[in-house]
């Protein structure tokens, strides 16, 4: 009884051994390679740098979150 679960599961591992080799062949088989063909365009592009791209502006935001949670944390403090 013992000896046919050891004789299963070495008969499984080697199952999916043997899948897992042939689908990585199949894989490899899918590559493509580019060919030698000389083409040529020429494109203009021009770049715009996006606004939060800007260090700057994320210092701008930073210090004026930093304001804004002191504003509102000291107007919780009121004396009588």
């Amino acid at each position: 009884m013992e000896t046919k679960n050891v004789l299963s599961r070495k008969l499984e591992n080697f199952a999916v051994l043997v899948f897992t080799l042939f689908f990585s062949f199949i894989a490899f088989a899918q590559e493509t390679t580019t060919p030698d063909v000389d083409i040529t365009t020429t494109s203009t592009t021009t770049s715009t740098e996006e606004w939060f791209a800007n260090p700057i502006y994320w210092v701008i935001g930073a210090l004026l979150l930093i304001i804004l949670i002191a504003v509102v944390a000291r107007g919780n403090k009121r004396t009588d």
